[in-house]
């Protein structure tokens, strides 16, 4: 419902604003003003233009959604018929009119003439949600975190690759200075000397060379 800081920044902002009965502005106030303007950002109302007074002062805190009694860190606010003051959760103790204006110290709403109290529950903060993911920044110098149970850590980016992963092989080329056979001629079994060029058949048998 509200936060100890706006509450101190408020406090911390009129401390030293001079007293003025029935006041409720910057320029001055009475003690019931101060606690008005104290219950007032505390149950997120504006804090000016919305004052009580110690006669309906009850009913204006009851308003606001305090309950009756103290209560450790807690807003609390203690009054009677002619003061009122009042002390933050922290425990900061701030008036007006006990010896001047607004300002902080002294027994706040804690004082032995008061014969009321009522405080302000501090409403609590929810708790993250359990199995919630948790993000964690991994910087460069920093080693990654495990994986999971069960599941295999990727293989790490300079290893070589597998065979399996490498290309085929080039065919073998024939030794320097031999060509290959045309395609569809086939090179003469072992042992066979190829056939001589068209005009330079051996004479015949029995025919002079």
């Amino acid at each position: 419902m509200y936060v100890l800081a706006t509450l101190l920044t408020l406090v911390n902002q009129v401390s030293g604003t001079p007293y003025v009965s029935g006041g409720d502005t910057p320029a001055g106030t009475d003690c019931s003003g101060l606690a008005s303007w104290v219950s007032n950002a505390a149950s997120g109302r504006p804090v000016y233009g919305n004052r009580f007074n110690t006669g309906n002062q009850e009913s204006a805190l009851l308003a606001r959604g305090f309950k009756y009694g103290t209560a450790p860190g807690a807003l609390v606010i203690g009054w009677n018929s002619g003061h009122t003051a009042v002390t933050l959760p922290d425990g900061t103790p701030v008036s007006s009119g006990e010896g001047g204006g607004v300002k902080i110290g002294g027994a706040g709403a804690y004082q032995s003439g008061f014969t009321h109290h009522m405080y302000l529950p501090v409403e609590e903060i929810p708790a993250e949600p359990t199995g919630a993911p948790v993000i964690v920044a991994v910087s460069n110098n920093e080693p990654a975190p495990p994986p999971p149970p069960g599941e295999l850590p990727p293989p790490p980016a300079d290893l070589p690759p597998s065979p399996a992963d490498l290309p085929p092989p080039p065919a073998e080329l024939p030794p320097a200075g031999e060509l290959p056979p045309p395609p569809g001629e086939l090179p003469p079994p072992p042992g066979e000397l190829p056939p001589p060029p068209p005009g330079d058949l051996p004479p015949a048998p029995g025919q002079p060379a």
